[in-house]
């Protein structure tokens, strides 16, 4: 999501520290993780359902949901995988949920930290958020800040999780312009892992977030004592600066980048630029193609390899993912997924335009609706993704033929209101052994069943962790 507010100042104050007060867990219940979870019913027109409806394919459905509960009745936003956990970020910090069975998920830990966006990842017993408000300082009891006082803090936080009822607070790491995205990276030597921090939007007024900010900033953390993590590079992607807007957003830093580590690649989407990344050397990213699209791009905003990384979607947030955008007036073309093939070797590897996928329903007026968070699933022989569009609910889509996407499947909840815009829907949806799982801005965590022959073979693939945008290959052919 585009963040409403300005990056701030923050003050260079890097602390390791274990919270007390931080912590609520077990204490506050999940309710069953099958309560109220309606049956779906496939329309039969392309009418919009009913507030709060529940309709969908016969091939999506779903098993459970979890809501909200106080002090994280915040905005939902990112998810991470590890083990029999699902780890989901909240404006006001992080739930930590036991989907052993995915039928029916509980809560195992509630962390309250506040600090937008809270964009998560995992790795072993680290947990890593990022912060992208200005706080008063970098602790889980910070308050508001002040956007031109230097002492303001943004950044990434660390958690440790090896007992994942009673998370640790341990270090902060500030950054420049704060930390709306982050993509973890593991060190070639496995003795690290490297954070690619994402921000945007600077400011002359902002002491630390100085124009042009055409960098990404890089976190190095020691596996054997992550209280170490620094940053340690803020390379410089865009030295002649970048797409400069006029339509489009102008390019000032990215939104996103997501790695594919065994291929020593990556794809950032980085506002007005798509960009493609050779990082062999972990502390020094390569740009070695760009591309824009200035008639249809309002905002790069994330972007995901096929298993073969011969090819690459880029989203475009068109609205920042607070408008009403899957509607007639704005089309199939904007506000959607953008497929590129990815042609040649080494430094002459090119990206060359496809087609656009949005999804091939009308929303209503009142529901915001985008392309935004989404994840491969695991197929073999197909390029299938499962993808969130807010209100606009989940889709599965085939892009196997680049030229020709194509939806297998959906799932969506009505609108939250039919008199007036209401934010809400689900912000990512991610597939993870053998279930697709959804943080949903205000209905929880939603997790959904897919039955359906093209995808079958993805339940074969089984991962003991995943960060989306740390892509993972899996087996194929």
């Amino acid at each position: 999501m585009i963040r409403l507010h300005m990056p701030r100042p923050r003050h260079l104050r890097i602390v390791a520290l274990a919270t007390t007060g931080l912590l609520v867990a077990n204490a506050l219940v999940a309710p069953p993780g099958n309560a109220q979870v309606a049956p779906p019913s496939a329309p039969t027109t392309n009418a919009i359902p009913g507030v709060d409806e529940i309709v969908s394919s016969p091939n999506l459905r779903q098993i459970a949901n979890v809501p909200k509960v106080a002090p994280l009745d915040a905005t939902n936003s990112d998810i991470a995988f590890q083990g029999r956990y699902a780890f989901a970020g909240n404006y006001n910090g992080f739930v930590i949920y036991d989907i052993s069975r995915p039928n029916a998920p509980t809560v195992k830990a509630r962390v309250l930290c506040p600090g937008s966006q809270n964009d998560i990842s995992v790795h072993g017993d680290l947990l890593f958020l990022s912060t992208d408000s200005p706080r008063s300082d970098d602790s889980c009891n910070s308050t508001p800040g002040v956007p031109t006082e230097k002492g303001s803090w943004e950044g990434i936080k660390v958690f440790d999780i090896k007992d994942k009822a009673n998370p640790r607070y341990i270090k902060s790491v500030e950054t420049a312009c704060g930390s709306h995205t982050h993509t973890l990276v593991p060190g070639k030597d496995r003795k690290a892992i490297y954070l690619y921090v994402s921000s945007y939007s600077p400011r002359a007024e902002f002491p630390d977030c100085q124009p042009p900010h055409d960098s990404i900033s890089i976190i190095k953390v020691p596996l054997k004592k992550p209280t170490d993590a620094a940053v340690v590079a803020t390379p410089n992607l865009f030295p002649d600066g970048g797409f400069p807007g006029g339509p489009g957003s102008a390019t000032t830093g990215c939104h996103d980048i997501t790695a594919y580590p065994s291929k020593d690649l990556a794809a950032g989407a980085c506002m007005g630029d798509g960009i493609l990344l050779d990082i062999k050397n972990r502390e020094a990213p390569r740009v070695i193609n760009r591309v824009r699209d200035t008639v249809n791009f309002a905002f790069w905003h994330s972007a995901t390899f096929n298993n073969s990384g011969t090819k690459v979607i880029f989203t475009d947030e068109l609205g920042g993912g607070g408008a009403a955008t899957c509607n007639e007036a704005i089309g199939p073309n904007r506000g959607a997924d953008a497929i590129y093939d990815i042609a040649g070797r080494g430094d002459a590897r090119t990206m060359t335009f496809r087609s656009y996928y949005k999804i091939p329903r009308v929303n209503a007026a009142t529901e915001n609706c985008v392309a935004h968070n989404g994840s491969l699933v695991p197929v073999l022989g197909r390029d299938i993704m499962v993808q969130a569009w807010y209100q606009g609910g989940i889709s599965v889509w085939d892009f196997t033929d680049s030229a020709h996407p194509k939806e297998i499947a959906f799932w969506e909840r009505g609108p939250l209101s039919a008199d007036k815009p209401v934010s809400g829907g689900t912000w990512s949806a991610y597939y993870y052994n053998g279930h697709i799982y959804s943080n949903d801005m205000v209905k929880g965590l939603d997790v959904l069943e897919l039955n359906d022959w093209r995808t079958w073979t993805a339940k074969l693939t089984r991962y003991n962790e995943l960060n989306v945008q740390t892509q993972p290959s899996y087996l194929g052919w």
